[in-house]
C-alpha cells in the first residue's frame, strides 16, 4: 500500500484562522444517548465563526464555581492572554455543527468521566454561558480519496459524524468505533457507502480489563483495499490510538502521509489533546 503520493488534489493542507474568543449562551440541551449530550449555543459572537475541517478543535471555557460567566482571555500576538491570576478551566472539543446565519454552534459532550466538562454538561440549562476560543487552524483532508477509514471512541463521535455528513455520495468509507455498550450507539446521516463496525468496552473489560483492546482488535480485523489511494483518520485515548497507528503503518502498510492520528484524552491525565506521530 506504499504509494507515490503524486495527486495534488489529495494534498492535506492547513488553513490558519484569526484567534478569537466568544461568549456564547445555551439555546438547547439534548441527550442523544445516555453517554452523549448535545448542547446548542447561540450568540452574536458567532457572526464570523469558521470551521473548515471536520476535526477542528475549539477551546471551551467553563465558569468558575459560583460564577455565571467564564473569564475569557484576550487574543495576544503569541496566543491567549489571561487576566493576572485568572485562568479558567478549559477543554478541547470538536465543533459538531455550526450555522453562521442562525448564530448557532453545536458541541457534543461525551459523558465518559467525572471531569469538569461532563459535570457541566450534566447540569446544562438554557440561558447558561460558556466561552469558546478558536479554532486557530484547520487541517483540511480532501474528500476525493478512493476510500476512507475513520477510527475512534466516544470522544471522536462528533468528528466522525460530521465527516460522514460531508463525504460525497458514493464515497467508500469504513468507520470502526468503540463505545461503552450498545446504548451509546448513534445514527449517522451520510450519502457515502458506509461500512460501520461498533465494538464495546463492556465486552473487552470483562475479558481483559484493558481499555482500548476492543477497538484495536476491531481495527486488526478491518479489511483495507489494496488498490486506490485511501486516508485513515483516528482519534481517542492516547495509548489506544498510538497502538492503532503503529499497527496500520507497521503491519498493514498504510503510508504515514495518509494517516492522521490524535489523542483526544489520556488515561490518568487531564486536558490532553495532541497529534500522534513519530
Amino acid at each position: 500500500m506504499q504509494e507515490q503520493l503524486t495527486r495534488p488534489d489529495l494534498a492535506v493542507h492547513r488553513v490558519r484562522h484569526p484567534l478569537k474568543f466568544r461568549l456564547l449562551q445555551v439555546k438547547q440541551v439534548r441527550a442523544l444517548t445516555p453517554h452523549l449530550i448535545r448542547v446548542t449555543f447561540t450568540g452574536d459572537d458567532l457572526h464570523d465563526f469558521v470551521s473548515a475541517s471536520f476535526d477542528d478543535h475549539i477551546k471551551v471555557f467553563f465558569p468558575e464555581p459560583g460564577a455565571d460567566k467564564p473569564t475569557l482571555p484576550q487574543a495576544g500576538p503569541d496566543g491567549p492572554v489571561f487576566p493576572e491570576g485568572m485562568r479558567p478551566t478549559a477543554r478541547d472539543f470538536t465543533p459538531r455543527r455550526f450555522d453562521r446565519d442562525a448564530r448557532e454552534l453545536d458541541i457534543e459532550f461525551a459523558m465518559h468521566d467525572a471531569g469538569p466538562a461532563a459535570t457541566w454538561a450534566a447540569q446544562a440549562q438554557v440561558g447558561q454561558y460558556l466561552g469558546v476560543g478558536g479554532p486557530r487552524g484547520s487541517m483540511v483532508i480532501p474528500t476525493g480519496f478512493d476510500w476512507h477509514l475513520l477510527i475512534g471512541d466516544d470522544t471522536a463521535l462528533p468528528a466522525i459524524a460530521r465527516r460522514l455528513e460531508e463525504l460525497p455520495a458514493g464515497t467508500r468509507v469504513a468507520a470502526v468505533i468503540e463505545v461503552a455498550d450498545p446504548s451509546a450507539r448513534i445514527e449517522f446521516t451520510t450519502q457515502a457507502e458506509l461500512h460501520l463496525v461498533w465494538c464495546y468496552r463492556s465486552e473487552a473489560d470483562a475479558q481483559t480489563g484493558t481499555r482500548g483492546e476492543a477497538l484495536l482488535h476491531a481495527v486488526r480485523g478491518t479489511w483495507l483495499p489494496e488498490n486506490g489511494e485511501g486516508y485513515v483518520w483516528a482519534a481517542g485515548e492516547a495509548a489506544t490510538i498510538r497502538a492503532v497507528r503503529q499497527h496500520l503503518c507497521g503491519e498493514r502498510g498504510v503510508d504515514k502521509a495518509r494517516i492522521r492520528a490524535a489523542s483526544y484524552w489520556k488515561q490518568g491525565a487531564v486536558a490532553v489533546h495532541e497529534t500522534i506521530d513519530d
